[in-house]
């Protein structure tokens, strides 16, 4: 089976601000090689600002809707990047939490690197899941209900959706690989990895 999503369109998530730079636009060509198109989605229309490590300011990419446009229903995957403030962000924000929660009522695949599984911890959906992370979300994830462990790059299809979640972004080449993988078959990916659960 070859990897293609083409006619697939795949939800990026972030806050206005604080992305992690590497791990929107790594994950977002990984897509678009792919054949899928990718869409920015945020809380706020206009721009959305991208950091390198939290610390120096990267580019701006434009949002193509907010959380308020959209539903899970217009799209076949869902993508967390990390960045430390922009998913602490994203957690108080109502429309994008339950955003995410209707990825995962609807079995949707999604896929979250570094810091982005906390917007999952807010949607309290990790119940039943194991994943990986930013170290320092292991307890915020154990609190939550899921179970973290430390690879590469993890993929859980317990509870009934898939969810893929790597470290940070030297995990990228394993992540993007995989959520490609995931996206092109996630019934594939789940019977593979069923093991997990």
């Amino acid at each position: 089976m070859t990897d293609d999503i083409q006619g697939q369109t795949i939800a990026f998530l972030t806050a206005g601000s604080g992305v992690e730079q590497v791990e929107l636009t790594g994950p977002w060509q990984a897509v678009q090689d792919a054949g899928g198109t990718p869409r920015l989605i945020a809380p706020e229309p206009g721009s959305v600002q991208a950091f390198h490590h939290d610390v120096d300011k990267g580019d701006t990419f434009p949002v193509d809707a907010t959380v308020d446009e959209v539903s899970e229903e217009d799209f076949d995957g869902l993508v967390l990047p990390g960045g430390t403030t922009n998913p602490d962000q994203l957690r108080l924000q109502p429309a994008a939490v339950a955003l995410v929660k209707a990825f995962v009522e609807a079995r949707k695949p999604v896929a979250a690197i570094c810091h982005g599984p906390w917007t999952l911890v807010e949607a309290d959906v990790l119940r039943g899941k194991t994943l990986t992370s930013w170290p320092s979300l292991r307890t915020d994830i154990v609190n939550a209900g899921g179970e973290w462990t430390d690879q590469e790059v993890f993929v859980c299809p317990c509870e009934g959706w898939v969810l893929v979640t790597s470290r940070n972004p030297d995990d990228l080449p394993a992540f993007n690989a995989q959520i490609v993988r995931t996206f092109t078959d996630p019934s594939a990916v789940a019977q593979a990895e069923g093991a997990h659960c």
